[in-house]
């Protein structure tokens, strides 16, 4: 049985723990509020921008360009794997490994070439023991302020399009985490190259319009389509940064109350102890009083 010191070491320690897994917590909530409206916000113009090359898309046909239309194969698979760069966020970084390593093992067993691209530390470590052969880039986060991701989305947007032109890879697919809600980030895998609209995605209402491009559908959507891709990519990553605050946020509140139980637990603990130390003290001065 523990010791009254042990047993006082030990409910320090853990209130201490306790007192950073709060402050955690209460910065967590603070980043959350911004990161849930940088992610809100990016969702009209990513929605528009997508119902815009929906329209195009159609008008443009099998004539499109490469980032359109595709090389014609599908081969070559570029795995984009976005998690975060810090842990303590509960299951937000396992959940999008996890939808990563099936996406990899399942194209892999279809015959097809894998390749490996992560952003942000905790996906790569987490990928690194079983598919670092695959790996062939990585985007590093850790220097971003607040939400500013818009230098390191387009850094990573013109790197996926450069790849591509030169043919490294056929389909590039992005997997993220989707911001629902506080408690809610759902893994999702999103196929940027070639670039295609989401199936629900609506397309803009021409009114009965007809509408004549210069100088063509074609070059609209050549100088479109990277802006759509580094369109896309902000706002994955905008959506994983409000995910990660979130379930850290979660996390940490977890933490604290668990912390808080284990202290009440130990406080029991301790006052039974000390109790029964007293009490044996108690009797042995007894004793020894009626030996006399």
């Amino acid at each position: 049985m523990p010791s009254l010191k042990d047993l006082k070491n030990r409910i320090s320690s853990v209130k201490s723990t306790q007192k950073i897994t709060k402050a955690m917590q209460m910065v967590a909530a603070a980043k959350l509020k911004r990161a849930q409206d940088a992610a809100t916000a990016a969702r009209p113009y990513a929605e528009r921008m997508a119902a815009v090359l929906a329209n195009l898309s159609a008008s443009a046909g099998a004539s499109g360009p490469k980032l359109l239309t595709g090389t014609g194969s599908d081969q070559t698979h570029l795995v984009v794997v976005m998690t975060a760069e810090r842990g303590l966020a509960g299951g937000f970084n396992t959940y999008t490994a996890k939808l990563a390593k099936q996406t990899i093992s399942a194209l892999q067993a279809e015959g097809k070439t894998v390749k490996v691209l992560t952003v942000g530390k905790k996906g790569r470590e987490q990928l690194k023991r079983e598919f670092e052969s695959l790996f062939i880039g990585h985007i590093d986060l850790s220097a971003v302020k607040g939400d500013d991701f818009s230098e390191s989305a387009i850094t990573l947007g013109k790197s996926l399009t450069a790849r591509y032109e030169d043919g490294e890879f056929d389909v590039a697919t992005l997997i993220y985490s989707q911001f629902k809600n506080v408690l809610t980030q759902v893994p999702t895998a999103q196929q940027l190259i070639p670039a295609s609209a989401p199936a629900d995605t609506g397309t803009v209402d021409l009114s009965g319009a007809i509408y004549r491009y210069e100088p063509s559908e074609a070059a609209i959507l050549e100088t479109l389509l990277p802006r759509y891709i580094n369109t896309q990519v902000l706002s994955a990553m905008l959506e994983s940064s409000a995910g990660e605050q979130a379930s850290r946020m979660t996390a940490m509140d977890n933490a604290t109350r668990n912390a808080g139980e284990m202290i009440d637990s130990l406080s029991l603990q301790y006052n039974r102890a000390r109790q029964a130390q007293i009490t044996k003290e108690l009797i042995e001065i007894i004793s020894g009083a009626e030996a006399l």
